[in-house]
């Protein structure tokens, strides 16, 4: 008896070592420091690029349905402005996550940032400190011309104070953070530019570098990466299942036309709750939403 106890105390201080030891290490490595070039990226103060950085802000790349906590679609559709202050939150597996202000504001927002370090958080996923900034964002291979209109429209904006809370991370936060969270960057060469056409070449660089659909419609862990088939669907997004985009024969669209394709999202939201972005994403133009069609029925699920 006396031996076992011996052995179980002996234990538990093992244990207790190797926790208090783990623990250190999980803090030490809270806020490792990245390298990343600086794209050669300005804002511009050309009308036509600012209200094309206008047109994905709130259509295609939907900035204002992360970063605005205000009723954007009434208020655009009442002809006004949508305030991208920030603030809203998202509870996730790893703790809460709070939107960040991208106004021009000097103190809380993004006045405090070049154009060049803007660029460097939505290409490399590096903040200007070098600390990582999660995967959320699809925009590291969107082109030079776009990443400059979407910048120069933020900079356009009326600055906005407001300080927002700080993330809030639980234990499995704490450990993504000090062992998952790396930045993302490029997949091969980024476009300077890409024809805006109809064409699929046109709707796969907007479902993945864009609009983002394959990061809710493609399986993912929690800390974001991909671990399904490209656009099957599958992941569980606050009590919804992604459907299946591919050109399989049971996935979501497999008996749509392009034009029930476009008239979907004409429409917009029906499901109150429901996690996708339908009223940024019926701002898209026919042009926009038959490249998207055009590419998806290229993709196969298996």
């Amino acid at each position: 008896m006396r031996r076992l106890k011996r052995i179980l105390k002996w234990t538990g201080i093992v244990l207790l070592v190797l926790a208090e030891g783990l623990t250190l290490v999980v803090m030490m490595r809270q806020n490792l420091k990245y390298t990343a070039p600086y794209p050669d990226i300005q804002a511009s103060t050309d009308r036509t690029i600012i209200l094309r950085g206008k047109q994905l802000v709130f259509g295609a790349a939907n900035c204002a349905g992360c970063h605005s906590k205000g009723n954007v679609d009434s208020l655009l559709s009442l002809g006004k402005d949508v305030t991208l202050d920030g603030g809203l939150l998202f509870q996730t597996p790893i703790g809460k996550i709070y939107s960040k202000n991208i106004t021009p504001d000097n103190e809380t927002g993004i006045g405090k940032y070049t154009d060049a370090e803007i660029a460097r958080i939505l290409r490399y996923g590096v903040r200007p400190d070098g600390t990582a900034v999660f995967d959320f964002m699809p925009f590291h291979n969107t082109s030079d011309e776009d990443m400059t209109a979407i910048i120069s429209y933020l900079r356009s904006q009326t600055p906005v104070k407001n300080e927002v809370a700080e993330n809030s991370y639980n234990i499995l936060g704490y450990i993504a953070r000090a062992f998952m969270i790396r930045p993302v960057g490029p997949r091969g060469e980024v476009p300077k530019s890409i024809a805006r056409d109809t064409s699929a070449t046109y709707g796969k660089y907007l479902a993945l570098n864009v609009a983002d659909c394959n990061g809710c419609h493609t399986k993912r862990n929690m800390t974001g990466e991909f671990t399904g088939k490209p656009f099957a669907g599958g992941n569980e997004i606050e009590g919804f299942i992604t459907p299946d985009l591919t050109n399989d024969t049971k996935s979501r669209i497999a008996n749509w036309s392009q034009q029930n394709f476009i008239d979907r999202f004409r429409v917009g939201r029906m499901i109150a709750k429901s996690p996708m972005p339908w009223n940024s994403f019926k701002r898209m133009n026919d042009t926009e939403l038959k490249a998207i069609y055009n590419y998806l029925r290229t993709v196969n699920a298996n």
